[in-house]
This record gives structure tokens, sequence and C-alpha cells, in this order.
């Protein structure tokens, strides 16, 4: 397994607490440029993406704000979805995430 739906994924990063990083690809990328975000609970904008538009990364109060924010190539994760590859979250692969970790 290389994905999730879309609203699963969406309601894990909103409880926040079991994908504090989240390492993924588009597979229309010709370069599989790695991708991470992920949500770090004590923070003041808890969300967080790197590796996109935005030189260094950026910050959000919200899951709802970092799924719609435009900054993969002019898109949201949440209109590129159907192309992204997830390689790991919480540093281990996806199916080993799914087994051992409570689901929200």
């Amino acid at each position: 397994m290389d994905t999730l739906d879309f609203n699963y994924f969406l309601k894990q990063l909103e409880y926040g607490e079991y994908i504090d990083e989240t390492n993924f690809y588009f597979i229309d990328d010709p370069n599989e440029y790695d991708h991470y975000l992920g949500c770090i609970p004590e923070y003041e904008k808890p969300y967080w993406i790197g590796y996109c538009d935005v030189p260094d990364g950026c910050e959000f109060f919200t899951a709802e704000e970092l799924v719609n924010a435009k900054v993969f190539d002019g898109k949201s994760l949440k209109e590129r979805w159907d192309k992204v590859r997830i390689v790991n979250i919480y540093g281990i692969c996806l199916d080993d995430w799914i087994k051992n970790f409570p689901q929200v």
C-alpha cells in the first residue's frame, strides 16, 4: 500500500498525535521529489510542510489550511491527492503504520 483515502488522511492529520512527519512524493513529478508534512501539537502553528513552493517550508494553524494551501506547483495537496504516494509516516512504512498505531 502506498496511499490512503484523502478524508481518512485528513482525519489522522487533524488528530495529530501519530502523524508527526509524513514523507511522500507525487507520481507525476518526473524527479519523484520528496515532500514532507506533519503536525507538532505543541507549536503555535502545529501543521507544517517542507520542500514545497515556499522556500524553507510553511506552517499552518489547521490541517484544513495545510491540505488546501496551493504550495505544490501552484496546487494544493487536496487537488493533487490522487498523485500522492506515501513513503512513510512517523518514520515507518505505511503498512506498518496502519498496523501499529491507533487510528482515529
